[in-house]
């Protein structure tokens, strides 16, 4: 049965709010007890799954552990209507929902690490980064709104969601160490120790994840981080969050041929600080702050060889603070509330993709509020909103209004209508690339002009929920038409120099970013979980988008169509096997003018409970892509097959 835990300042009137309070609103008996899963990031109220104001799916831990999966990116295939590129060489595996975007730095999704938004403010609002915070095995669930969220978190909730909700300290009391090694280079490890009691709690986790890269990519992949977590409650109605973390990753890119994107390491270095203070005024009422600090440096930088004496320099920095203020509160037994704010100032430096060594700073003031307002016993109304006001975009506003209808207990229907939008990063509106020998302009690339606008969404949606207990089946669909509007694109414009500029490349041109196409995505996506007997799980999804969105051609894209089929069977003796199938049709991307072929990938793993000494874990021998190799990324990316094996003790 479909059964999982699915959850500025102080400024003039106060500000802002931490996302994923695990407990913001303090639920009634019944609904804590009821047998429904309850998610957080929808509306920033916990909610059950078939009263959010929008589709959700959620990946939890016993579907992490047993993909076999090394990162958050490659779990994303579970959801409806996601593409995913294992390819760092837009510095990490990325995923996008509806295909907009996947060819380059995912932008139009929101990705937010125990609520705190690890947008990358230097590459381009890219997702890829923020993916690669934590370890899997220090992560809970993952909820993933399917639609856009402007009305809860802004701006950067253009198409959807993506909170990642690691454990509890106090659920990873003791140690644990993992090893994997396998073909391709595989090589990874964790050492996670956990420490305290329910007053307070603490955890350590250093990890790595390294292999040889894609087939035809610029080399190796090497990923490293430290996090520490602290749960402390100084009183029976406060609690204390402090995280702490660090990844660094030097990853090959570039291909062999191309002078402009030669074959080169790439450093890249993220760090954050989070602190959360929650504090309960009643058992109807709430209040949470969070403050939190992100920063970015990037170096990538390689001689371009026509001219010598060139550096081709994509090196930079980016720093985000944020502080954040939320009151939660039952009015009632018909009405909760949720209200309030963010400050957030975002600063971005480099000399040589802005020309200059000031530093762009972008500040965001948000104020936000959602209503949860039952009707009826069987009718509950969602209406919410978020007013934004940014020195990128000016202000905007973000409303949204679902209407979710019990027809039975076990089945809902939801209908409503949301607004969004997506401010252009400092890049698309600052940028300023030139290139100099001895002091001589020889070339300009990117010379943004700075009238690029948000590019905004209307999407409107009918989701019916269903639960078949007899059948031990639940069903989840979702029927959706998006309206984009001002979609953001580079384009070339006449820009001459004084030189001849470099060979090779299209002299007298500059590239800027324009709001260059209104399109439409349409479709429908599923998503049905079975439980065929007692301890095994059968999950099945299916995505169908029409997209009116041009390519390369000038032709409309074709309808994109993706499925993916997830089967968990635990037995008696503790051996345990999961089986994965994943699919993608034929597709043009924006931009180019060939077909990209289908992917098909078939996963499987097999998992063996072992005892050491007094440490009791398992080990697992996983294949992933058990057919041929398959493009990833371009034409030049192969994703092979790869066999390893995983040992992990403790945990």
């Amino acid at each position: 049965m479909f059964r999982q835990i699915a959850k500025s300042s102080f400024f003039w009137f106060g500000v802002v709010s931490t996302a994923c309070a695990e407990d913001f609103v303090s639920l009634t008996e019944k609904e804590f007890l009821a047998d429904v899963p309850v998610v957080l990031s929808v509306s920033r109220l916990p909610q059950r799954l078939d009263e959010t104001p929008g589709a959700v799916t959620v990946i939890d831990r016993q579907m992490i552990r047993m993909s076999g999966a090394r990162d958050v990116a490659d779990l994303l295939r579970l959801v409806p209507g996601f593409r995913v590129s294992n390819s760092f060489e837009d510095n990490a595996p990325q995923a996008g929902y509806h295909t907009v975007g996947v060819e380059d730095f995912v932008n139009h999704l929101q990705v937010l690490v125990d609520g705190r938004s690890v947008y990358s403010a230097y590459h381009l609002g890219s997702t890829s980064v923020g993916l690669q915070t934590v370890a899997l095995a220090d992560i809970e669930r993952i909820e993933v709104l399917r639609g856009t969220g402007g009305a809860a978190y802004g701006a950067r909730a253009f198409l959807g969601t993506i909170n990642i909700v690691t454990r509890h300290s106090v659920d990873t009391v003791g140690s644990q160490a993992q090893v994997v090694a396998g073909d391709n280079g595989v090589r990874d490890g964790l050492v996670r120790l956990g420490w305290g009691g329910d007053a307070a709690s603490y955890r350590l986790t250093v990890d790595q994840r390294f292999d040889d890269g894609l087939i035809g990519a610029g080399g190796s992949d090497r990923v490293r981080r430290a996090n520490f977590r602290a749960d402390i409650r100084p009183s029976a109605h406060d609690t204390l969050e402090l995280r702490l973390g660090q990844t660094m990753s030097k990853v090959g890119v570039g291909f062999a041929p191309r002078d402009g994107n030669a074959i080169r390491e790439r450093s890249l270095s993220t760090s954050h600080l989070q602190l959360d203070w929650k504090r309960s005024l009643s058992m109807h009422e709430d209040v949470a702050v969070q403050f939190s600090r992100t920063t970015e440096s990037s170096q990538d930088a390689f001689d371009y060889q026509p001219v010598p004496g060139v550096v081709v320099d994509f090196s930079g920095r980016a720093m985000a603070d944020s502080l954040l203020l939320q009151h939660s509160s039952r009015q009632g037994e018909r009405l909760r509330l949720v209200v309030g704010g963010e400050f957030r100032r975002e600063e971005v430096a480099s000399m040589p993709v802005f020309d200059t060594g000031d530093a762009f700073v972008t500040n965001f003031l948000r104020v936000f509020g959602n209503a949860e307002w039952r009707l009826h016993p069987s009718l509950l109304l969602n209406a919410g909103g978020m007013f934004e006001r940014s020195t990128l975009a000016g202000e905007q506003m973000s409303p949204r209004l679902m209407l979710n209808w019990h027809m039975t207990p076990q089945q809902t229907l939801r209908m409503g209508i949301a607004h969004g939008l997506r401010t252009p990063s400092t890049f698309e509106k600052h940028a300023n690339t030139r290139y100099y020998l001895d002091g001589v302009l020889l070339n300009s690339t990117f010379v943004a002009q700075g009238q690029v606008a948000p590019a905004k969404v209307v999407a409107r949606e009918i989701g019916y929920l269903a639960d078949f207990p007899a059948l031990e089946t639940s069903l989840d669909l979702r029927l959706f038409r998006e309206e984009i509007q001002g979609y953001i694109l580079d384009t070339k414009y006449p820009y001459p120099v004084a030189s001849d500029g470099f060979p090779g490349f299209a002299d007298g041109f500059a590239i800027d970013f324009v709001n260059k196409e209104d399109f439409r995505l349409q479709g429908a996506e599923y998503q049905l979980r079975w439980r065929p007997w007692g301890d095994g799980r059968v999950i099945w999804n299916h995505s169908f988008v029409q997209s009116s969105q041009t390519v390369g051609s000038g032709d409309p894209s074709p309808v994109l169509r993706s499925y993916g089929l997830m089967f968990m069977q635990t037995m008696r003796n503790g051996v345990s096997m999961s089986l994965q199938h994943y699919r993608t049709g034929s597709m043009y991307l924006p931009g180019e003018t060939y077909w990209r072929p289908p992917v098909s990938r078939t996963d499987i793993r097999m998992a063996w409970p072992v005892r050491l000494g007094q440490a009791r874990g398992e080990v697992a021998l996983v294949v992933q892509n058990l057919g041929d190799a398959y493009q990833d990324y371009v034409t030049d990316h192969l994703f092979q097959r790869r066999v390893f094996v995983q040992l992990n003790l403790g945990g």
